[in-house]
C-alpha cells in the first residue's frame, strides 16, 4: 500500500477535467470518478480504469474491507435495474459493466488530495503531468425531447387502482427524457456535479458509453460486517419550507413504509436481531429538492460474499414498492420501457475500506454514439395525485436538464430543449 500527499490540487471537478484530458491525450481508458460523501472523502477518482460489461452476478465482487481513511483502489462500475419495460425492448448499454483500478485520487474534507495504491505503485509520470496542468472547461450541448405525460398518468392510475385492490401498498412509478450530447459525456458530468454537489455521484465510461450519476442517495455501505442503507422517501421542491415533508402525511408514509423493506431486505442475511434505525424522517436538501431520508443499519456475517447481500436487497427497496416482488412484477407492467442504469447502483468494491453504492436515481446513461437517457419517478400512495406526482418527476429532472427544458417537458414529444455550456 501507497499513501503520498498531494496537497491542495483544486477541486474536484478541476482534477477530474485535467485527469480525463490527460488520459485521452494519451490514448487511455476513460477515469471513474465518485464525489459528494463516499468512503468519507470528498471525491475519489480513478485515474484510468478499464471498464468493461461483466456478468451481473460478478458486480462488485470483492470481500469487504474494514472501515480505513484509505481506499487505495478496487473495482469500480455499475449494477442495471433488472426488469425490463412493457415493450420488451433490448438493454441500450451493458447490464453491469466495471473494471480494477489499482490506486485512486482521495481528496479528503480538508480540500488535501492524495495518491494512494494498493499495489504501492508509484504515481505514473502521465498522471504527475496531468496534475500540474490546469485544462478549462469544454464545451457540450445536451438536447432533450419531452418525456410521455399521458403514459406517466396512466402508470399512476394503475398503480393507484392496485392500491385500492390491495395487490400494492405503494410503488414507484417513473418516466423517461430521451436525449443526445453533442461533446463528452464527462463533460456533462464536471458541469453536473460543479453546479448540483450531489452527495452520491458517480461516473464510469467505456468503448459501450457512459453512465453519469448525479444521485443524493445511499443504497449500501458495507464495512467488514456493518451494513447501512438510507433510503429517500418524501420530496418537495427547494421553494417549499423543508417543515411541509415532515407535515406531509403521504411522504411520511412513503418512507416509513420503504423503511420496513429495507429492513425486511436485510434482515434476510443479517445477524438476527441486529437491523436497527438510527434516523428515521431527517429532511435533507439534494439539488432542487428537499428529500425525506432515513437509515436502517445490520450486522452482517463477515463471510457473507456482496453477491449474497446483493440477491438480498437488489434493486433498492426506495425505486421499488412494498410488497416488493409484486411491484416490481406490475412497474414491468406500468412502465413500457426498460429503466437501464436508472435506479440501479454505481459505486466502488474496495479491499481496504468496504464497499460503497449509491442508487441511480438523477442518473444519466450514455450509449456509444451520444444518445442519452434520464429518468425521474417517484412513489405512488393512497394518497397521491397524477398531477401533483408529474410535478415532482420534472423537479427532479429539472438541476440535471435544466429548469426551462424541465417545465416544458409536459408538451409535445417533437418539441426540444438545449441546455449548452460554453467554456
Amino acid at each position: 500500500m501507497r499513501i503520498d500527499r498531494l496537497g491542495d490540487l483544486g477541486s474536484a471537478p478541476e482534477v477530474l477535467r485535467a485527469v480525463g484530458d490527460a488520459a485521452n491525450r494519451w490514448e487511455l481508458p476513460p477515469p471513474a470518478a465518485l464525489t459528494g460523501g463516499w468512503f468519507g472523502a470528498s471525491a475519489l477518482i480513478a485515474p484510468s480504469v478499464d471498464i468493461r460489461p461483466i456478468e451481473t452476478e460478478n458486480a462488485f465482487d470483492v470481500p469487504p474491507g474494514s472501515h480505513s481513511t484509505a481506499v487505495g483502489g478496487g473495482w469500480v462500475g455499475y449494477l442495471s435495474y433488472p426488469d425490463a419495460g412493457s415493450a420488451g425492448c433490448p438493454a441500450r448499454i451493458p447490464e453491469a459493466a466495471g473494471g480494477w483500478t489499482d490506486c485512486v485520487l482521495r481528496c479528503d474534507r480538508d480540500r488535501q488530495w492524495w495518491y494512494e495504491s494498493l499495489s504501492g505503485a508509484p504515481m505514473p509520470d502521465w498522471l504527475v503531468h496531468a496534475l500540474s496542468t490546469p485544462v478549462p472547461a469544454q464545451a457540450f450541448r445536451m438536447d432533450w425531447d419531452s418525456a410521455d405525460r399521458k403514459a406517466h398518468r396512466e402508470g399512476v392510475l394503475a398503480c393507484l387502482e392496485a392500491i385500492r385492490a390491495g395487490e400494492v401498498y405503494q410503488a414507484c412509478v417513473c418516466t423517461q427524457f430521451a436525449g443526445t450530447i453533442t461533446g463528452e459525456p464527462l463533460d456533462f458530468f464536471i458541469d453536473g456535479i460543479t453546479r448540483t454537489a450531489p452527495a452520491r455521484a458517480a461516473y464510469v465510461a467505456g468503448s459501450w458509453g457512459a453512465v453519469a450519476s448525479l444521485s443524493p442517495e445511499l443504497f449500501l455501505c458495507r464495512r467488514g460486517d456493518v451494513v447501512t442503507s438510507s433510503p429517500i422517501k418524501g420530496t418537495v421542491p427547494l421553494t417549499a419550507p423543508p417543515s411541509s415533508l415532515r407535515a406531509s402525511s403521504k411522504d411520511v408514509a412513503e418512507n416509513v413504509m420503504i423503511v420496513d423493506l429495507v429492513r425486511n431486505d436485510l434482515s434476510r442475511v443479517a445477524v438476527t436481531g441486529s437491523v436497527t434505525v438510527p434516523e428515521l424522517l431527517v429532511v435533507r436538501p439534494a439539488p432542487g429538492v428537499w428529500h425525506l431520508v432515513s437509515t436502517v443499519s445490520a450486522q452482517m456475517p463477515v463471510e457473507l460474499p456482496m453477491s449474497a447481500l446483493l440477491d438480498a436487497a437488489f434493486p433498492p427497496a426506495s425505486v421499488t414498492g412494498t410488497p416488493k416482488l409484486r411491484a416490481r412484477q406490475l412497474i414491468s407492467q406500468w412502465e413500457q420501457t426498460r429503466r437501464g442504469v436508472y435506479c440501479g447502483t454505481v459505486g466502488l468494491a474496495s479491499p481496504i475500506a468496504g464497499c460503497e453504492l449509491n442508487v441511480a436515481i438523477r442518473t444519466v446513461e450514455f450509449d456509444a454514439v451520444g444518445n442519452a437517457v434520464l429518468g425521474s419517478g417517484g412513489g405512488i400512495t393512497a394518497d397521491s395525485d397524477a398531477d401533483a406526482e408529474w410535478e415532482e418527476c420534472l423537479h427532479k429532472a429539472a438541476p440535471i436538464i435544466g429548469a426551462g427544458a424541465a417545465s416544458a417537458a409536459s408538451g409535445p414529444r417533437s418539441q426540444h430543449r438545449v441546455v449548452e455550456l460554453t467554456p
